[in-house]
């Protein structure tokens, strides 16, 4: 039972990524002929290696379901799981190799989902934005930075370069409680990448007390603040390309600076589990469809089949979008889906036990 299951799944698979890869060649090629310095050696190794690890890891889901679907669809319509139960084994016992089975594509899919597909990501997504997409994301230059050091300590950039490691209007603010204790402003600041220090040009600097206030201007300080350049960069997309250990680091430290909405990063994070252990619950709820026996044979309980598949992949779209707002819980609206999908299963496996 179990081979058949690992057997059917991969099976689906392997047919559904080619008719994938012809559709979408079919759509891209006008758009790679337009790059005469494209070879079809970088085609096939940056982009369609990556389209295939990314494509497959997104549609695990459904390939499971489908093949787990037409699978037990097909041991009914043989009238197979008649005679299991008439042997006097219970239908738990009955889904014992479908979990095994469902145990090894949930282990597959948390390693793609969280050290593969990041880094698969990052090549297939520089490619698209060069040759297909023509739009590149701006890594180089970062605009109106807030960040947060500690506890009691921000800086704001107007603006900074990262290829030169210099910027523009900075200020630094160290506050006591809710008092401001010190203020600097420069005109221009600059990273000095051989002793991790910066440069201040054109620089205002006051201390606050409580019997006056210090003053000291100057045209070069030199000093060490508690950032590096790379920390004033936020770019949503990035988040997809971070393996996990890498992604909880940023969201920690990206906290502690004090970072507004990082929803998106949460979002990403929580999926990159929700979805492989989603292989759990939709096995369950694919044999307790597949296991009766309808008038309409093995078509009929593909169309439920599919019809539910539809409303899952609709509603982790929906969550994926709403989780990312400012005022939403990324957890709770990640999980929700397998929260609905997951009491459907419990309703359908207490009915087939019937």
């Amino acid at each position: 039972m179990l081979k058949k299951y690992l057997g059917s799944f991969f099976f689906v698979l392997i047919i559904l990524i080619p008719v994938i890869i012809a559709v979408d060649i079919s759509e891209k090629i006008d758009k790679f002929l337009r790059h005469t310095d494209l070879t079809i050696g970088s085609i096939i190794t940056d982009y369609y290696v990556n389209f295939i690890i990314n494509i497959g890891n997104m549609i695990l889901p459904l390939a499971l379901f489908i093949s787990v679907l037409f699978f037990t669809s097909k041991l009914a319509g043989n009238t197979e799981i008649i005679a299991i139960n008439n042997a006097k084994i219970s239908f738990t016992r009955f889904l014992k190799p479908y979990f095994i089975g469902a145990t090894i594509v949930t282990l597959l899919a948390l390693g793609l989902n969280h050290f593969i597909v990041p880094n698969s990501s990052k090549i297939f997504t520089e490619f698209s934005n060069t040759y297909i997409k023509n739009k590149r994301v701006n890594l180089k230059q970062v605009n109106n930075v807030n960040l947060q050091l500690s506890e009691n300590e921000y800086i704001f950039i107007r603006s900074f370069g990262m290829e030169r490691n210099n910027g523009s209007d900075f200020s630094y603010e160290r506050y006591e409680g809710n008092m401001l204790k010190e203020r600097l402003l420069a005109d221009r600041v600059i990273y000095r990448e051989n002793d991790s220090t910066y440069r201040l040009n054109n620089f205002y600097k006051r201390k606050l007390h409580e019997d006056g206030d210090v003053l000291e201007y100057g045209r070069r300080m030199d000093t060490i603040f508690n950032f590096e350049p790379s920390d004033l960069l936020y770019v949503e997309s990035l988040a997809k390309e971070m393996q996990t250990p890498m992604l909880l680091e940023y969201i920690a430290k990206s906290k502690s600076r004090g970072r507004g909405n990082l929803n998106s990063y949460l979002v990403e994070l929580h999926k990159r589990t929700s979805l492989p252990l989603a292989s759990y619950i939709l096995t369950l709820i694919a044999v307790t469809l597949g296991a009766v026996k309808r008038r309409g044979g093995i078509g009929i309980n593909l169309t439920i089949g599919v019809s539910l598949m539809f409303v899952y992949v609709f509603m982790l779209k929906i969550v994926e979008v709403l989780g990312a707002s400012a005022d939403a819980s990324p957890l709770f609206l990640v999980w929700f889906p397998n929260m609905i999908f997951g009491a459907l299963a419990i309703y359908l496996y207490i009915n087939a036990r019937k």
